[in-house]
């Protein structure tokens, strides 16, 4: 199937867009419904635009509130498409008529990041023992949940060895404006900022006992 694919940057740069950050997979905007009734009238709103066809948004719902996520994907394509753009919007449009505010702050993604040698020596072992799928346009570093709930895992690849580093971390994705807050908060309970170098695209940081994570945004990214 052709798709219209466009960038990160393309998605936040867009007008009408204000409610939605992409974080990690896809956008997403998080809906501050007050109740459990007030958030499937907006499902039930969301379910009955026209065109949705077999391009349907993953939601959410709950007790106060629904998290919407948008994501195209296809057999070479796993991102975001003007399809996506246009959807959104219309959300977005259904929110605002219901008097339902969007709360970004309450957006956020988490990845597992996996060092490795040899990945397609301990890619099999992860999508078995996860009942994962490969990421279709990244099959030999990514794995993803077909049911759209676990974290992704990304198996990062090392030349050699790291001594005395951890082969496993977190990736936490959160909304730019909400990053740096983010980070300072984790060094304010005891973590260690380790390198600030890619900001704004990540931090990587360390608690106690040295056990990394990255705080990961879209910015400075296609």
């Amino acid at each position: 199937m052709d798709v219209d694919g466009i960038s990160l940057r393309q998605f936040h740069q867009a007008e009408g867009v204000e409610d939605w950050r992409v974080v990690g997979d896809g956008a997403c905007a998080w809906f501050r419904t007050g109740s459990f009734a007030a958030g499937a009238r907006l499902v039930g709103a969301i379910a009955e635009l026209a065109g949705l066809g077999a391009h349907q948004p993953d939601v959410d719902l709950r007790h106060d509130g629904v998290t919407v996520r948008l994501l195209t994907v296809t057999g070479d394509w796993y991102g975001l498409s003007e399809r996506d753009l246009e959807l959104a919007r219309r959300i977005s449009a259904l929110a605002r008529e219901q008097g339902v505010p969007a709360d970004p702050s309450m957006v956020q993604s988490v990845q597992v990041s996996i060092d490795a040698l040899v990945g397609a020596d301990v890619l099999p072992f992860w999508r078995a023992v996860l009942g994962y799928e490969y990421r279709p346009d990244s099959p030999d570093e990514d794995l993803v949940d077909p049911r759209g709930r676990g974290p992704s895992f990304w198996f990062q690849r090392m030349d050699a060895p790291r001594p005395q580093r951890n082969r496993i971390h977190v990736d936490v994705w959160v909304p730019y404006e909400q990053a740096e807050a983010r980070v300072a908060a984790a060094v304010a309970a005891g973590g260690r900022l380790l390198t600030d170098e890619h900001a704004p695209a990540w931090w990587v940081l360390a608690d106690p006992e040295g056990n990394e994570v990255c705080v990961a945004t879209s910015m400075s990214r296609d």
